[in-house]
């Protein structure tokens, strides 16, 4: 059981603020997109572009639902691997504590530019980026246990609040 799950928009720092949270809490990082490239052998661009982001959804589904039994230490989704119903249900049985880094438009544009890495957002980010939300945050407010801003902070001291929340939470 994760000691922590980590869920957010592209831009809000899930990554970053997951190795400072593993290294707060002296523990593994799981990155579910990192998991699911090495399955595949290629990036997730890729795997969008060559297999179709079905093929990509299916695997990211399984990834995750293997890692919220089995990681140990802190876990972070991809943005949207909450989209699928089962991950919804397993976030929702799930006794590990769900934390939403919030990020606004304004934060996460530069932090996603243009990068290619990131299949939703290649042809106009911002607008992109936008419509993502619009689907994506009731469904991370729902799931979330708390909700964390990464708004001018830096990611060190995201993983402190976090680590703070979940401390308490676990008394």
């Amino acid at each position: 059981m994760p000691r922590a799950i980590l869920i957010g928009p592209p831009g809000s720092g899930k990554s970053t603020v997951a190795k400072a949270l593993g290294r707060a809490l002296e523990c593994e990082v799981v990155d579910t997109d990192v998991l699911v490239e090495k399955q595949a052998g290629k990036k997730i661009s890729e795997i969008f572009i060559e297999d179709g982001e079905p093929t990509f959804r299916g695997m990211e589904s399984t990834v995750v639902l293997s890692s919220i039994t089995n990681c140990k230490g802190v876990l972070s989704l991809g943005g949207g691997s909450i989209l699928d119903s089962k991950v919804q249900q397993a976030l929702i049985e799930t006794s590990s504590p769900v934390i939403y880094l919030e990020v606004s438009i304004a934060q996460a544009a530069p932090r996603v530019g243009f990068n290619k890495d990131r299949p939703l957002l290649m042809i106009n980010p911002r607008q992109q980026w936008l419509s993502l939300m619009q689907v994506r945050e009731p469904i991370y407010r729902r799931l979330a246990t708390f909700t964390v801003t990464t708004d001018s902070k830096k990611p060190t001291a995201v993983a402190e609040e976090i680590a703070q929340l979940i401390e308490v939470d676990a008394t």
